[in-house]
């Protein structure tokens, strides 16, 4: 009999045999040295750059408003404490909303410690402070210094800008003062009014005022939708916890029950799925009949515009339409893939159950992906923690302000401190020197856009680190289980903690160089979206459909980088070769079994997403019947949601990220399964003196086509 060909992870390469190879191996050195050398480099410049940042930050900045003076609102051990709100002198001269929100409408801003719930003009308490004090009292809390009587004539006021001219009915948001906007019979009205005095001797409408806080007031109208959504949350939050603690056990005993009963199980997958789309399917069509004849209900989404409120958009026949054409296509497209793949499913059965009995002889690995959420969360953590203090990092900058532009010296930087005795304030007189942002001109700020480009590049490549850990130390544990002759009797023990260690002491190097492919590719992706947002406006259809090919090569180029490396880190797991020789090892190797994956092909990654979206649509199914009263003879829900989209969304997400994590286990099992599965045809031949480590089953499923395939 010839000699078979080897494996390229052994000497004498390609007619080799080892007859002591027993699995992963144990005598290992470190790989990509130089790699590894640079990753803990960057990770020492990321904690560097976190204390840089911590000490030139301040989240208070953040957190807290900023009057004019550059002094926080609210902060305790100051004279603001008890003055937690921002409010504005003069909301009218903020002609662009965005610039409120960024502190630097061109008008005083103090902190107080309430909004103005009345009309008052500075005018008005000037007569009225003559019978009563009261007047006075209350509108002087709203000056830079709290006043018993008006002692300034307006002229003097407005020159000085020491208090308000007026004053209208307020709320707070974002601890800011804003109008109290109100809708009255289809007119818009402040305070009951829709008009008022300025305190300057003009008369305004609250649409003058809506003008100038426009986008302010959408984000009111977002805060209230908000606050909706938060009462949805703290009313619906242990249902929350209780469905996706159903979905773990649901996902636990689907990954137990593929043991004993894939097959059977696979068709449960399948007519769960399809009936759960099915209602779906019949849901959307009873929602769209039942809107028959009502009003506004055939108005399209285009129609409707952009709406904080969606809920008015279940209220459009188009809507449900298009959910149902999406569920039908759904629905179509998984009845054709059942057609076509019948025969691959057989074998996608198969390795299922393989990989249910490595599980079983390994359940710790079911645990890990809590540890990879754990890693993920700190990375995402740290990054979002850095990304805060960078933009909080800077001294106070004050600029020249002027009502309605009418100083030439306007947004150039001054000195609140001197500023009365500069030229530019005799030139300008009605001109101040207010806070604006906090920057500075030192080496430090001038970087700090680089530094958030850092900040984003370290934790991609963290994020795909941890990512290739888990695959590796998972690889290392299945591929134990694999090479043991005697299954579970010659499992090494421990073989996951065992794996871990081995990744993390051996291989750091290789598997940053594999998260780092993915990590440049992810950085140029972004870049490319942000070209595409800075460039919107001036390109042509040309640069469109340039900027859309570009994307759809990173894509596809991300997909692919994943796929190698995820097979490489197999090779690293059980061979211990570096990255590139791992990689292309397994490239090799899959190109030599060509046809075996052409019979796998992706078969059992669409049955293992069967199994989420069957888990997730379970739970998100009675979900829905619980959170819209559909239940009550079986068990009451809440009574009181605004949107109960917010919990449903929630809780199917949720179920399939949970779902994911499980059944993420059982796809790296299967790759690894089927990875030694090749290498072990290429090293043994089914003797007495070369046995295959493989069951009977997995080996006459997966050998049948090549065999077929040769005679032919």
């Amino acid at each position: 009999m010839a000699e078979k060909t080897g494996p390229p992870g052994l000497k004498g390469y390609p007619n080799a045999y080892d007859p002591n190879f027993k699995g992963p191996v144990a005598k290992r050195s470190c790989t990509d040295v130089l790699c590894c050398i640079i990753f803990i480099l960057f990770i020492i410049a990321y904690i560097l750059l976190g204390l840089v940042a911590w000490i030139h930050g301040d989240p208070r900045r953040v957190a807290y408003p900023t009057d004019s003076k550059g002094h926080f609102c609210g902060q305790k051990g100051t004279s603001n404490e008890n003055k937690t709100i921002l409010f504005y002198f003069n909301l009218f001269s903020c002609t662009s909303p965005s610039v409120v929100v960024n502190l630097q409408c061109p008008t005083t801003q103090i902190c107080v410690s309430k909004c103005p719930e009345k009309f008052l003009t500075y005018m008005e308490i000037e007569f009225a402070h003559k019978t009563s004090q009261n007047y006075s009292t209350y509108y002087s809390q709203f000056c830079k210094t709290p006043f018993g009587k008006p002692a300034k004539a307006l002229a003097q006021l407005l020159l000085d800008d020491d208090c308000p001219t007026a004053i209208f009915p307020s709320k707070p948001f974002l601890q800011r003062c804003f109008p109290d906007f109100a809708t009255n019979n289809g007119t818009l009205t402040v305070g009951n009014k829709t008009t008022f005095e300025d305190g300057s001797g003009r008369t305004r409408n609250a649409i003058e005022l809506r003008t100038a806080a426009n986008r302010v007031n959408k984000i009111l109208d977002a805060r209230a939708v908000g606050m909706k959504i938060f009462e949805d949350y703290a009313t619906t939050w242990y249902w929350i916890l209780i469905g996706l603690t159903i979905a773990m056990l649901l996902s636990c005993m689907f990954v137990i029950l593929l043991r004993f009963i894939a097959g059977i199980l696979f068709w449960v997958f399948m007519v769960g799925v399809i009936g759960i789309i099915g209602y779906g399917i019949w849901h959307c069509y009873q929602e769209y009949n039942n809107l028959q004849g009502r009003p506004n209900s055939h108005l399209s989404v285009y129609d409707l515009g952009i709406q904080t409120d969606l809920s008015m958009y279940f209220q459009l026949k188009q809507t449900w339409l298009a959910f149902m054409i999406i569920l039908c296509i759904l629905e179509v497209f998984i009845i054709l893939m059942l057609i076509f793949l019948r025969e691959r499913i057989r074998i996608s059965i198969t390795l299922l159950k393989e990989g249910s009995k490595a599980i079983g002889c390994i359940p710790t690995t079911l645990i890990y992906p809590i540890l990879t959420f754990i890693f993920i969360s700190i990375c995402i953590a740290y990054w979002a923690v850095i990304a805060i203090y960078l933009a909080t990092s800077g001294v106070p900058i004050y600029k020249v302000i002027a009502p309605e532009g009418k100083c030439k010296h306007e947004n150039t930087t001054c000195n609140p401190e001197i500023f009365n005795t500069t030229e530019i304030a005799k030139a300008c007189p009605e001109a101040q020197c207010n806070f604006a942002f906090y920057g500075g001109k030192s080496l430090y700020h001038q970087y700090v856009p680089t530094f958030q480009m850092f900040n984003l590049f370290v934790f991609f490549w963290l994020i795909n680190f941890v990512i290739a850990l888990g695959q590796c130390a998972l690889a290392g544990a299945f591929a134990s289980y694999y090479w043991a002759f005697r299954k579970p009797d010659d499992i090494p023990p421990h073989p996951l903690f065992t794996a871990f260690g081995r990744a993390i002491r051996y291989h750091t190097g290789s598997l940053a160089f594999g998260s780092l492919l993915l990590a440049l590719i992810q950085m140029f992706k972004i870049v490319l979206e942000y070209l595409d947002r800075r460039l919107k406006d001036p390109q042509n259809n040309i640069s469109k459909f340039l900027q859309c090919c570009l994307k759809c090569c990173f894509w596809c180029l991300e997909n692919v980088i994943k796929y190698f490396n995820r097979n490489a880190y197999v090779m690293i797991a059980i061979y211990g070769k570096n990255f590139c020789r791992s990689a292309r090892d397994a490239f090799n190797l899959l190109m030599r079994n060509i046809l075996k994956i052409a019979v796998m092909d992706k078969v059992t990654d669409f049955v293992l997403i069967l199994g989420k979206i069957l888990v997730a649509g379970c739970i998100g199914m009675l979900a829905f019947l619980l959170f819209t009263q559909r239940l009550p003879t079986i068990i009451e829900g809440p009574t009181s949601l605004n949107y109960y989209w917010v919990p449903l969304l929630t809780v199917i997400i949720g179920s399939y990220l949970v779902a994911h994590g499980f059944f993420s286990v059982y796809a790296m099992c299967i790759d690894t399964i089927f990875i030694c599965f090749l290498e072990d045809l290429e090293r043994n031949d089914g003797s007495t003196e070369r046995p295959y480590y493989m069951s009977q089953s997995l080996l006459k499923i997966l050998k049948e086509p090549t065999v077929r395939t040769k005679k032919h």
